[in-house]
């Protein structure tokens, strides 16, 4: 699982990793949030909060949570044969799969810096009042994270933290 702020990394990171490991499967998760402009569609499973809630009523989700106003959630998925599952989730998120799969592995995924994190949030198209709560949010997320987190990974250079995470997958798989 790959925890951490917003203005982390984390979704650049999974992309980057899915891409170069074959046995990587993301979950794709489900948000109540609307969508970015300019974020690519299947970025999340976009629904209105009625077909969240249903969902999560008749038990479809291995994890959800609100955040900032918004529902997100990851859906109960069995990825395919011979891949692992890679999760790009909130804290809170993480602790709840780790309720039900104590082996999983938590990685912090960290920006180098509160002025980098509010770059890369504001590059999203954030106002400065949600970049504002981004951040403090991500501080009280990265605290409650480093309680759970095996890895703790700082995105200062995408391609070399890339590598850092993909180390701690390779670990992982050998029983690491």
């Amino acid at each position: 699982m790959l925890v951490g702020p917003g203005g982390a990394g984390k979704g650049t990171i999974a992309q980057r990793l899915v891409a170069r490991d074959p046995r990587l499967w993301l979950s794709r998760s489900w948000t109540t949030r609307p969508r970015r402009d300019g974020e690519p569609a299947d970025a999340y499973v976009f629904v209105d909060p009625e077909t969240f809630r249903a969902h999560a009523a008749e038990g479809g989700f291995l994890e959800w949570a609100e955040f900032l106003g918004h529902l997100y959630g990851t859906p109960m998925v069995d990825p395919p044969e011979g891949k692992d599952l890679l999760l790009e989730i909130d804290v809170q998120g993480a602790r709840q799969v780790l309720e039900r799969r104590p082996d999983a592995v938590v990685i912090l995924l960290l920006p180098p810096s509160v002025a980098a994190q509010a770059q890369r949030l504001q590059s999203r198209g954030d106002d400065e009042a949600h970049v504002a709560r981004r951040i403090e949010a991500g501080r009280h997320e990265v605290e409650a994270a480093r309680k759970i987190a095996r890895h703790v990974v700082v995105n200062d250079d995408v391609e070399r933290a890339t590598e850092e995470v993909a180390g701690i997958v390779a670990a992982a798989r050998a029983g690491g």
